[in-house]
């Protein structure tokens, strides 16, 4: 058996390729983390090999010191990761200081973690403290509505949550607490980490202004479930904008909202309810 064969790494791998097959990633766009439990860290280490030197993230999440995390390639194309896995993904140590990683196994031929492993990194930080460890998943994808809508709504939590719910009645079930909104930023730098990592202290899902979005869960049926419903209501808003003409006869009110909310026991979040 060797390390592709292990449950979480398949996992990991099919991940990707559901993201691609969804086209939320095209060329190189995109990126995954999962920061891994100790017993799949043990299952993996016989395949380890010398690690690399330590390369310093420009970010500190001492929480997160020692950790292991697999994540994509600076570079690497989503569609490749199940045909070229150790080219594509790769698995990252963390520095006992919390600010510095190498890689351990994958990433060959001199490839590197994902450009925007900082934003990753902080915002695993910041979910982990927030779910008392429970949250594995960092996932940002490029789904095509959801940044269409950062080009027509004002660029708050508010309006983009209240948007996205009325959409669709799964959505105030499966994202109560709404999605948080990055103003454009440059990514790849601790900036736009910080930023996010702000906004992911009370969020699960992040939107980064024409660009992306970003989720979190504790696995990976959930976080791809929640980036999919999220995708998904955001493609029935442009429908609606565009063959209404920005008409809108009916819509989900707030005390329907809140009505879903009380029958599936989930807590909106009531500042974003009228």
């Amino acid at each position: 058996m060797g390390i592709l064969d292990i449950g979480i790494v398949q996992s990991y791998i099919r991940m990707c390729e559901d993201g691609w097959q969804q086209g939320w990633h095209e060329r190189n766009g995109g990126n995954l983390t999962y920061r891994m439990k100790k017993e799949e860290v043990a299952a993996c280490r016989p395949f380890f090999y010398k690690p690399s030197e330590w390369v310093d993230m420009g970010v500190t999440g001492e929480n997160l010191a020692g950790e292991y995390f697999l994540t994509t390639g600076s570079g690497k194309y989503f569609r490749n990761v199940a045909l070229d896995p150790i080219h594509s993904i790769g698995i990252v140590e963390i520095n006992p200081e919390g600010n510095a990683w190498r890689i351990v196994w994958g990433l060959k031929g001199g490839a590197r973690p994902t450009s925007e492993f900082p934003s990753h990194f902080m915002n695993h930080s910041v979910r982990a403290e927030a779910t008392k460890g429970e949250c594995r998943v960092i996932y940002h994808a490029h789904p095509a509505n959801l940044i269409a809508m950062t080009y027509l709504l004002p660029l708050n939590a508010r309006d983009f949550s209240r948007a996205l719910w009325k959409s669709a009645t799964e959505c105030p079930v499966v994202f109560p607490g709404g999605v948080g909104v990055v103003p454009w930023m440059v990514p790849g730098g601790a900036e736009i980490a910080l930023a996010t990592s702000q906004l992911m202290k009370k969020y699960d899902a992040a939107v980064w202004a024409h660009h992306g979005l970003f989720c979190s869960g504790p696995d990976f049926d959930t976080t791809f479930g929640l980036m999919h419903t999220i995708e998904k209501a955001a493609q029935i808003w442009v429908l609606v904008q565009s063959a209404g003409q920005g008409k809108v006869l009916q819509t989900i009110e707030d005390d329907q909202l809140r009505a879903i909310a009380k029958d599936f026991g989930v807590c909106l979040r009531e500042e974003f309810l009228n």
